[in-house]
C-alpha cells in the first residue's frame, strides 16, 4: 500500500528555498526537512526563480473550469431573439432538405 503524498506548507517551502539560495546544499536541506528527495527542493527552487514566492503556493487541484461552465451572464432580449431566429432558420433548412430527400425516387 502506497504512502499518502506528503504536502508541505508554503512557509516550509519558502524557508528551505531561501536557505538553498543562501548557499546550503540541497542534500543537507532535504535530509533535515525529511524530504523524499533533494530533487523536490530543486523543483521548488526552479518554481521560485520562475514565479517568485507565489510559485510555491498551493495550486488548485483538478482541471480548470472552462469559461462555458461558468454561470451565463445576463443576455439581452435582442441577443436571445437573434439566437432563437438562427436556430429556427437552421431547423427550417434541415426540414426542407429532409422533405426533398424523401420526395426523391428510391434508387434501384
Amino acid at each position: 500500500m502506497a504512502k499518502p503524498k506528503q504536502v508541505y506548507s508554503f512557509e516550509v517551502k519558502l524557508v528551505l528555498v531561501e536557505r538553498f539560495i543562501a548557499g546550503e546544499t540541497s542534500l543537507n536541506l532535504a535530509t533535515e526537512a525529511g524530504l523524499s528527495s533533494p530533487l523536490l527542493l530543486q523543483r521548488w527552487v526552479r518554481e521560485y526563480r520562475r514565479d517568485g514566492a507565489d510559485g510555491l503556493r498551493p495550486k488548485p487541484k483538478g482541471r480548470p473550469r472552462s469559461p462555458k461552465s461558468s454561470p451565463p451572464a445576463e443576455v439581452s432580449e435582442l441577443e436571445r431573439l437573434r439566437r432563437e431566429n438562427e436556430l429556427l432558420r437552421a431547423e427550417v433548412a434541415y426540414l426542407g432538405k429532409l422533405r426533398a430527400l424523401s420526395a426523391q425516387e428510391p434508387r434501384r
